[in-house]
């Protein structure tokens, strides 16, 4: 038996609870976490923002050891680190034969799966968004788990499965930020964070941080924002005023509201790129005049994981790590317990804080 935190229905507190793992299958994986970052999806599952199957084990962001492997696996081999990949494409649907795999139709189907049962009762349970990285150990398909690059501490690398990946290709990816260009980052929670470091490192000439919390701004300027604006109906006007009335060539939102990504489309210059990361609700809707879309000349665009390939990121990502331009603790502030995960739900609420990071 393992703990895990297991949630029994949308909108149901997390239990804590012991659930039994089988051993890997035929191209199954099994492995002891090491870490497990704390994301805001979690938070979007528990209330029905995203759907999953449930009862569900959640958790996507993580890393660990293999313990054991099934029938088949050869890419990685018990005692090797390994990073879960929740989002692994097929290979062969269309998105994937045009080189989209972060838009890969079946890369969630695994969450459907009936990967546990609950200790006490045998009832059956169901893998979050595909890896369940919210337990001591796990069963995943082979197909989601990548090893590891030199150099890169296994609890650290928890985050690579989420926030750094989605952040940094927001920003050389999606937004394809050129060395020079200024840019807005609206959101300073854990995937606001690693799209501050990720403008950093594409070299952008100013890096503007936004967030409701004051007491962010320590963190974001840690980060490499050169500036910090708190969240009001004056927002984008403020953004101008620090751009010399044009507005930043790009504008991130890490938020997922309807009144965040309407600003940072303001914020935006004539001309420039407006990236929408978070993930919001249907409630959240954002109105645009055909006029405006016409003399603006922006482009609005949402951004999956990243717009990434993780196979292909990793090991970019590892060696900026490895030349100490990305730091991957500097996205932490807070290190916790299974038990404390309904807390660090609280703390998102509240806007407080960058990632919580389980620690096993």
């Amino acid at each position: 038996m393992v703990r895990a935190a297991v949630l029994p229905a949308v909108g149901s507190p997390l239990e804590i609870a012991d659930i039994d793992l089988p051993e890997p299958g035929p191209g199954q994986v099994r492995v002891k976490l090491a870490a497990a970052g704390v994301c805001h999806s979690d938070l979007s599952l528990t209330n029905g923002t995203m759907r999953v199957p449930v009862p569900a084990v959640l958790g996507h962001e993580g890393a660990g050891t293999v313990v054991s492997v099934g029938e088949g696996v050869t890419h990685v081999a018990p005692g090797a680190g390994v990073v879960l990949n929740w989002a692994p494409s097929c290979g062969h649907c269309h998105a994937c034969s045009l080189g989209e795999v972060w838009l890969c139709a079946n890369a969630l189907a695994g969450a459907g799966d009936v990967y546990a049962k609950r200790a006490s009762d045998g009832s059956d349970l169901h893998p979050g968004l595909n890896v369940a990285a919210f337990a001591e150990e796990t069963v995943v398909a082979a197909n989601t788990v990548l090893p590891v690059p030199d150099g890169v501490p296994l609890t650290d690398a928890a985050l690579l499965g989420c926030a750094v990946l989605t952040g940094y290709g927001a920003i050389h990816h999606s937004a394809r930020v050129r060395e020079g260009e200024t840019v807005a980052v609206y959101g300073v929670g854990g995937v606001g964070l690693a799209t501050v470091q990720a403008a950093r490192i594409a070299g952008a000439s100013k890096i503007i941080a936004v967030d409701v919390s004051p007491e962010k701004e320590g963190l974001a300027r840690s980060a490499g924002a050169t500036d910090y604006v708190v969240a009001s109906e004056n927002t984008a006007r403020e953004i101008r005023a620090l751009t010399g009335k044009q507005g930043v060539d790009v504008a991130v939102e890490c938020v997922g509201r309807a009144v965040t990504i309407r600003t940072a489309w303001e914020s935006t210059r004539r001309g420039g790129r407006t990236t929408v990361v978070g993930i919001g609700g249907k409630d959240q809707q954002v109105t645009f005049n055909a006029l405006e879309l016409f003399h603006w000349g922006r482009t609005l665009s949402g951004c999956v994981y990243g717009n990434s390939d993780p196979a292909e990121d990793l090991p970019v990502l590892a060696e900026h790590i490895r030349a100490g331009r990305l730091d991957l603790s500097a996205l932490v502030t807070e290190r916790i317990s299974l038990d404390g995960i309904p807390a660090a739900f609280d703390n998102m609420v509240a806007g407080k804080g960058g990632r919580a990071l389980v620690v096993f």
